[in-house]
């Protein structure tokens, strides 16, 4: 298969996942095991500043880029045409864009402890999306968080549905108003 195809093997799809659980395992250790304890409240914030920032770009990415920017869009088509499918950004790419611009960047205009602490904040949501993504087309659940999240995902997979765009999480739909008309339990 080749490095930067969009389809993945069960193989590749399932090594994506376990690389960034490595990677989040390895940056949450390092940072426990080495970072200076003054820097703990720091840390932690922008551990935080980190996922929330991901959930920014997920939404920005999923509607702007993958809905209105060839080729991606004609790429992420595919993925609505076949939503069982292992369609996914090769992890190359989406490690290599992480990477350069998200820990570069922070460990330039900061220290290594302030970049690895966003990082790993984005990184958690990068995987946390990854799972929640996978889960609404793999899983069979009775958790209601998830069903309302499996619901919310497939009103955004609605031929000529532009709304819902959030995978993990709803926040920034509700911001933008991109949430669609959602239609209240008594009508």
């Amino acid at each position: 298969m080749p490095l930067f195809a969009l389809e993945h093997s069960k193989t590749a799809y399932a090594a994506d996942f376990a690389l960034y659980v490595v990677v989040v395992t390895a940056l949450a250790a390092f940072l426990l095991v080495a970072a200076p304890q003054r820097e703990g409240l720091l840390i932690g914030a922008l551990v935080g500043v980190g996922w929330v920032s991901w959930t920014a770009v997920e939404y920005v990415l999923h509607r702007f880029l993958l809905h209105g920017v060839a080729p991606f869009s004609r790429w992420h088509a595919e993925h609505h045409l076949r939503p069982r499918a292992l369609i996914y950004t090769p992890t190359v790419l989406s490690a290599a864009l992480i990477a350069m611009t998200v820990f570069l960047p922070a460990w330039a205009i900061g220290d290594l402890w302030h970049a690895c602490a966003l990082t790993l904040g984005f990184l958690t949501g990068n995987l946390a999306y990854a799972v929640i993504h996978h889960a609404t087309h793999h899983w069979r659940s009775d958790n209601a968080w998830l069903l309302r999240r499996k619901r919310w995902h497939a009103r955004h997979h609605q031929v000529g549905n532009r709304a819902c765009y959030g995978v993990s999480s709803p926040f920034w739909d509700y911001v933008f108003g991109s949430t669609g008309r959602l239609a209240r339990p008594t009508e």
